[in-house]
């Protein structure tokens, strides 16, 4: 039985956010190259590609697109994946590449994200967004999304001692840690009587309680440690000397993060 593999996140790249002009694929490729200049690989490097797919500019197998377009395809043994699971996509995109590494050998994956809601006409978003999540019935009126997660909240505080004050600390808490990246469109924490005082756009939903439409792209690269041993060398974690190989990028060289495990769990697109 051949070992298991350890993997790491190895390089990181975002790109700046808010109106941008840019197609999200444009953003996806763009935050790609930064991940891989943060590791010190390059495109022939990658084995893999796992993307998570837009809302602005929708693509079929957006992966294989992305792949094409940036010349990872046409060559054999490279694989691709396009997950779409929401919110929770990133994470999930995670763990699958996670698994191309250990399970079926890929040196080196991409992970991609990117979209581009913020340059698209109100009117246009909201109809993407309620058709992409609406009920079989259309009980949940417009915008769907929002009206979906107050039905659950309005649940939990009817069959719970939850109270209202108490979901409206979330964005609270959320601005305050927000603030602290350099990339972040939060530059002040809220208060609570702020998001309380914030438009309805549910019965128990306000609008500061609602995710901020932005664009922007993200990547990360995960790859096998042995991988990345024999190609660029050693980070300054396993290196005998303490000093980091000068192939590796600056968050490879001090040692990535290593992926030890991940969990899913799912539930229906829509409340009951």
């Amino acid at each position: 039985m051949r070992p298991r593999r350890t993997v790491r996140i190895v390089g990181t790249g975002c790109t700046p956010l808010g109106a941008l002009g840019q197609s999200a694929s444009s953003l996806m490729e763009s935050a790609l190259h930064l991940a891989l200049s943060a590791s010190g690989l390059s495109m022939k490097h990658l084995d893999g590609l796992v993307a998570v797919p837009s809302l602005s500019h929708h693509r079929f197998m957006h992966a294989h697109a992305l792949a094409t377009a940036t010349g990872m395809l046409p060559h054999r043994g490279v694989r691709m994946r396009t997950i779409d699971t929401g919110g929770a996509g990133p994470i999930s995109a995670l763990l699958e590449a996670a698994r191309m590494v250990r399970v079926e050998r890929c040196n080196a994956v991409a992970v991609v994200a990117g979209d581009a809601v913020s340059s698209m006409p109100t009117a246009d978003f909201l109809r993407r967004a309620d058709a992409g999540c609406a009920d079989p019935d259309g009980s949940l009126p417009s915008p769907v999304i929002p009206h979906g997660y107050d039905r659950v909240a309005r649940w939990q505080m009817e069959e719970s001692d939850l109270t209202r004050e108490q979901l409206a600390m979330v964005p609270v808490l959320a601005s305050r840690q927000a603030m602290r990246h350099p990339l972040s469109l939060t530059e002040a924490p809220l208060s609570l009587d702020e998001v309380l005082a914030s438009r309805p756009v549910a019965p128990a939903t306000n609008l500061l309680e609602c995710a901020r439409r932005a664009d922007g792209g993200a990547a990360f690269i995960v790859a096998d440690s042995n991988f990345i041993d024999a190609t660029l060398g050693h980070d300054a974690l396993s290196s005998p000397s303490g000093v980091a190989s000068p192939q590796l990028g600056p968050f490879a060289a001090r040692g990535g993060v290593v992926v030890l495990g991940g969990g899913e769990a799912s539930g229906p697109l829509y409340p009951p």
